[in-house]
């Protein structure tokens, strides 16, 4: 073990000590997970019955219509699972000509949910519990309710006023024509229906029964292109996570078209420099983070796409080492700036983890993207809006097109050191994700804190340009100061999830160390 038990932040949360965890943003979660590993499940059962109790009782973040993404350490290596759809067949490029974006709600912001065939695929593969029983706790709350925290009732009511129009919301998520207040029993029978058609064909009836029939009745009724034969067409892919190694770790993060090559580049441009000579929160360590994720997300924002796209520039080109290196001269150490994206070298949110006494851990992420997604929902199943992040820019990779799979913001990540397991962890919240990765293995490489103090200390948010978000009340006065002076802007951004909310399991000798965040309601459980 290389990090400090002592925590040197005033949070109130503690870690958890135990042979086999889950960990997740909700309490209710945790626990039916936490239930199917006392039966005699494995971690993969668990983060299931996790992700989908997940769907119903924090439907401000994810859906039976979200997408996924899974890394998993089976014992002996590492497997990634990407589950994120592709667009109509019908977005052809006059789908969407005379607009200047792709739509950010509503039917012409979806793509085809993943999730329901990432639970299907994890089950087959590893699954020791039967696939239904993974279903009943989740099917249980739909039927019979639960009770709505405060933080819940809050960014349900604040999402309402953009939402309450979308076909089905209000009938879905606005009983008596408003949002449950906390402490408030909240049901929802067609979204435990859907949920045990699913689970008796096993994601048959999603993707090509009566479930996706209903899908694309209401699609044609309300403008969507969203066909049958698109939901038929899905399938999700078995990968290789890209890694980054990092003074002595290596942080694993799925290959595009998702955002985990942020973190990673970030992290390849910040070996060069001696972070642990600077104080942890002090104005030098946080700059030079700044400016390394701003030059990752400046080429990101150029070149990542869905993989079968990235014609310009593929992912071993954006990690080369000696193309970091020359990215990471850019940075002045004492001036803030900035970048567009470089010139590689040719050729070559809810965050969930669960690990069991076996040694199986697994990083496991689902979500809308923006709180409930598109607003559509389709007889109890909430759907998506991962196509918003489209653009309309003829030639650009990430350009919409027919049967694409879009920019995805959703990315689990995994640490191994000289082989084996170290860590799963996740940190939620749009563009923060690879952002909270690079912070956190900062805090741990860099710093050798514990999980709960890299879980637990201030985080900051590159937004764009020369804009910086930073929590409240978390680096010291002195470094903003400086960091404002260095030519930072020092933002707020409309965002109840705008600095992530973490959970890590560390792999410890016959166990593991829980962090979970108190940003939000997370919560680490086991025994």
């Amino acid at each position: 073990m290389s990090f400090s038990w002592q925590n040197p932040y005033a949070w109130p949360r503690k870690p958890l000590l135990a042979a086999n965890a889950v960990a997740t943003s909700q309490p209710l979660a945790a626990q039916a997970g936490l239930q199917l590993l006392a039966a005699g499940g494995n971690a993969v059962d668990a983060i299931l019955a996790t992700a989908i109790t997940l769907t119903l009782v924090e439907p401000v973040s994810n859906g039976i219509g979200s997408d996924a993404y899974a890394i998993v350490w089976d014992g002996k290596q590492l497997h990634g699972l990407n589950a994120s759809g592709r667009s109509p067949a019908a977005w052809t490029p006059d789908y969407f000509r005379g607009q200047k974006a792709v739509p950010v709600r509503g039917w012409n912001s979806v793509s085809v949910p993943g999730c329901v065939s990432a639970w299907v695929e994890l089950h087959a593969k590893w699954g020791r519990l039967p696939f239904e029983r993974l279903f009943e706790r989740a099917m249980r709350y739909g039927r019979e309710g639960f009770f709505v925290s405060p933080t819940i009732a809050g960014q349900w009511a604040k999402q309402v006023p953009e939402l309450k129009d979308q076909p089905g919301f209000a009938d879905a998520f606005l009983p008596d024509g408003r949002p449950p207040k906390a402490g408030q029993r909240f049901k929802l029978p067609k979204h435990a229906d859907a949920l045990e058609q699913i689970a008796r064909t096993r994601g048959e009836a999603f993707y090509r029964g009566a479930l996706a029939d209903r899908i694309e009745a209401h699609a044609a009724k309300h403008g969507g292109a969203m066909k049958a034969s698109d939901l038929a067409a899905h399938k999700s892919d078995w990968v290789k996570p890209l890694e980054m190694s990092y003074r002595g770790y290596t942080l694993h993060e799925m290959p595009p078209n998702g955002q985990g090559i942020v973190a990673l580049m970030a992290l390849g441009m910040l070996e060069h420099f001696e972070l642990r000579s600077h104080p942890v929160d002090g104005p030098d360590s946080v700059h030079l983070q700044i400016e390394a994720i701003k030059l990752a997300f400046a080429d990101a924002w150029r070149y990542v796409a869905d993989l079968d796209h990235m014609v310009e520039a593929k992912p071993a080109a954006l990690l080369d080492r000696d193309y970091l290196k020359s990215r990471a001269r850019l940075i002045d150490p004492k001036r803030a700036q900035e970048f567009g994206p470089g010139t590689p070298p040719k050729g070559g949110t809810v965050y969930l983890t669960a690990a069991d006494a076996s040694g199986m851990m697994v990083s496991f992420i689902q979500s809308n993207y923006m709180g409930f997604g598109s607003g559509v929902v389709v007889d109890g199943i909430s759907l998506q809006n991962r196509a918003a992040t489209f653009v309309l820019q003829p030639g650009h990779p990430n350009c919409a097109g027919p049967r694409k799979r879009p920019y995805q913001t959703i990315i689990p990540g995994f640490v191994t050191r000289e082989g084996k397991p170290v860590m799963s962890f996740g940190v939620m919240g749009g563009t923060m994700q690879p952002q909270g990765h690079t912070q956190v293995m900062v805090r741990i490489a860099d710093y050798e804190q514990s999980p709960q103090a890299a879980c637990d200390g201030p985080r900051f948010r590159f937004v764009q340009g020369m804009d910086v978000s930073v929590e409240d009340d978390g680096f010291p006065a002195a470094t903003l100061a400086e960091l404002q002076r260095r030519g930072h802007r020092i933002v707020t951004i409309d965002d109840y999830n705008q600095f992530g909310s973490a959970q890590l399991i560390w792999k410890l000798d016959g166990g593991y160390f829980v962090a979970s965040d108190p940003r939000r309601d997370g919560q680490a459980v086991g025994f």
